[in-house]
């Protein structure tokens, strides 16, 4: 049916269709805004079933109908292979943390003093234990979802976001026409009630059940199949409108009335207040309903009103200077350690990890806490068969206060962690000066997986396909068993693998051996995973040494030339390298092709170091950093007092820019960057 469809029995022209398809999208919308943010329904379920159908029928009669903030599109889309990024045009800042009403006292103060001013304006709203998000509107249809990330990036959720039903897909009309570019934030979370139930159900499925609400909205909202997502109970409360806004209102909250305005659902909780001492007790009522409330809070949030004070005041390195987040104490209980047994993480570090008699712990049972290092059980006198005070730091992190020491009846044992890897039996070492104890072969069973994973990483070597998942499996199968068997897989090792077809067995054998062409020398370095060479540090090695052979011979006090590498990172390095397995892993990994050098270009960038933010279009950031640390410079991942230019590409990142203003850091654009570096004469694409 091209041009008239049937309904009922009779006839609709496709232009009648779109007017009825577009006054059924409205009506929708505002029953959906009624149940789900204003929980207020006006209509019965089976009334809005009935337009739902309609709706549904009229766009599959005439896909090109289909638009996108029709509510049929809330679930939508294949399942993805992995979650993309998203950059944050502003950057999404975590708050500074506070304890005690003397802390909120100084915060005040310092607020005061900054500004100039006797009182405060303040908004406080309560601290959602859940997933925080970035949602941008254009023309007032929602565009895009990210999470959090690392404050500039985030992950894309969108089409997980859209199957949330307190979300709208178009904003709401009112006597503010609706803004232009709206970029909002807010929390997703799951109800205590919801949650019990949707674990019950995880339960009965035989499947995992989630360890608190906070963890089952953050595993939700990540899947790669949006309808999965869709048949979670996640819900969300928004908290701000971003400086990149189209026409923000002067204060945080007209801000949230604007969005109330607009549709968004805020949380009914949320007060300003024209004094601390309103804050204050606010923050006592907020503390004593805790429990009452339907949903996990940890403490309340407190913003300076003003959003030109926030300009004034400014950030610090993380966190904003006019907001902060007061945690409510930490729950505190009793219990026994029943066991300590050491684990084994990526870089080889022994952790003690106490087994305890299950503790119920602010709804959550908590059996494992990590000791972290030996000195800590020393310090602390941990014993096994003590009775210890356990604390949820941020009702997250269980951790021991302290023992009970008047509870001991001399049957108690100390612990010490084992000369040998309980996993491999290879050596144990403790290099001096350090708090954590290793397991010296690379190649070690319990190492393997989580090395290979960050072998493999976007940051490394950059081998697409090669997830967690997929790694456990080649480890678990005996295929890979040290970094290098990598390179020696084949098709008919990976079509034998659960989901993995012939296509994508393909795929992951030349990304693989693509990755060793592509490879350079700081991300080699960094992928060995060497304890304390980071990023920035595998620069600043390749940069200095020009191949993983001229490192590995380096000796520790050719190390400990090097600016700001001290005796305890040095002495790392050259453990690392004289281990006898991790020898055996260079050996093979120069057999299998690889070689990466830097390639000296001459040292007129010698004692300059560059930051670069944003994108550039001659290279990648990656290629710009090598190309720094090839003429001598040092290439840098933030802004500090000894930056001597910050290269600004296309969506840079303000924090970055803001940084070196403060700094007094000469900005230069990407035609400048080239000219410095020599590119077009050094031969450079």
């Amino acid at each position: 049916m091209s041009g008239k469809e049937k309904k009922g029995g009779s006839a609709r022209s496709k232009k009648q269709a779109r007017q009825r398809a577009k006054a059924l999208r409205e009506k929708i919308a505002y029953h959906d805004y009624r149940y789900y943010v204003k929980d207020d329904p006006v209509i019965s379920d089976a009334e809005y079933d009935d337009l739902k159908e309609e709706l549904i029928e009229i766009e599959q009669n005439y896909p090109d109908l289909v638009t996108r903030d029709s509510p049929t599109q809330r679930v939508g889309g294949e399942p993805r292979e992995e979650l993309g990024s998203v950059r944050h045009e502003s950057p999404m800042l975590s708050l500074q943390a506070i304890q005690e009403e003397e802390d909120f006292e100084r915060f005040c103060e310092t607020c005061r003093k900054d500004l100039g001013r006797k009182r405060l304006s303040l908004v406080g709203e309560p601290k959602f234990d859940g997933l925080s998000v970035e949602l941008v509107y254009e023309q007032g249809t929602l565009k895009s979802a990210s999470t959090r990330g690392d404050g500039e990036t985030g992950e894309d959720v969108t089409a997980n976001v859209k199957t949330i039903r307190e979300v709208l897909l178009r904003l709401r009309e009112n006597e503010h026409p609706i803004p232009r570019h709206l970029v909002v934030r807010g929390e997703v979370y799951m109800s205590k009630k919801a949650f019990a139930k949707f674990n019950r159900g995880q339960e009965n499925q035989g499947k995992k059940a989630f360890a608190n609400p906070r963890n089952a909205a953050a595993g939700s909202l990540r899947q790669l199949d949006p309808k999965v997502t869709a048949k979670r109970p996640l819900q969300i409360f928004f908290w701000e409108m971003a400086p990149s806004s189209s026409n923000r209102p002067g204060s945080h909250w007209q801000c949230l009335q604007r969005m109330r305005a607009l549709g968004l659902k805020l949380n009914p909780e949320v007060q300003r207040f024209g004094s601390e001492k309103e804050a204050m007790d606010w923050y006592e009522e907020i503390r004593e309903k805790r429990e009452k409330l339907p949903y996990e809070i940890d403490g309340c949030v407190f913003k300076v009103n003003d959003l030109a004070a926030h300009q004034k005041m400014g950030t610090r390195a993380a966190n904003p200077r006019w907001a902060v987040a007061w945690k409510f104490p930490s729950r505190r209980k009793t219990t026994q350690i029943e066991a300590i047994e050491a684990q084994v993480g990526r870089t080889g570090a022994l952790t003690p990890v106490a087994t305890l008699e299950p503790v119920h712990i602010g709804g959550v049972e908590v059996t494992h806490v990590s000791l972290h290092n030996q000195d800590e059980v020393d310090r602390k006198d941990i014993r096994v068969g003590d009775t210890v005070l356990v604390e949820r730091a941020g009702d997250v992190i269980p951790h021991i206060v302290r023992v009970i020491k008047d509870k001991r009846t001399g049957k108690e044992k100390k612990y010490r962690l084992p000369r040998k890897c309980p996993v491999c039996g290879g050596n144990v070492i403790r290099p001096e000066g350090e708090a954590i104890a290793r397991c010296a072969n690379a190649s070690c069973p319990a190492q393997l997986e989580q090395r290979v994973t960050h072998f493999a990483s976007k940051e490394a070597l950059d081998i697409e396909g090669l997830g967690e998942k997929l790694v456990r499996q080649l480890v678990e199968e005996g295929l890979v068993s040290n970094l290098a068997d990598l390179f020696e897989l084949e098709k008919n090792d990976l079509v034998q693998l659960e989901r993995v077809g012939d296509k994508s067995a393909d795929n992951l054998v030349r990304n693989i051996q693509d990755s060793r062409k592509k490879v350079t020398l700081a991300r080699l370095i960094y992928g060995l995973g060497i304890p304390h060479v980071g990023r920035a540090l595998a620069g600043r090695l390749a940069s200095e040494f020009g191949s993983v052979d001229q490192l590995a011979q380096a000796g520790e006090e050719r190390l400990k030339q090097m600016e700001g590498l001290g005796r305890k990172i040095a002495s790392a390095i050259v453990q690392w390298f004289e281990d006898k397995e991790n020898r055996k892993l260079i050996k093979e990994l120069r057999k299998q092709g690889f070689s990466p050098r830097l390639r000296k270009r001459g040292s007129r960038l010698k004692g300059k170091t560059f930051v670069i933010t944003g994108t550039l279009d001659s290279m990648s950031r990656e290629e710009a950093q090598e190309a720094v640390r090839s003429r001598g410079g040092t290439a840098a991942s933030s802004v500090s007092s000894n930056t001597d230019y910050l290269v600004v590409g296309e969506n840079p990142g303000s924090r970055k820019q803001e940084d070196a203003e403060k700094e007094d850091v000469e900005h230069i654009d990407e035609k400048t960057f080239l000219k410095l570096i020599g590119a077009r004469e050094d031969g450079d694409s």
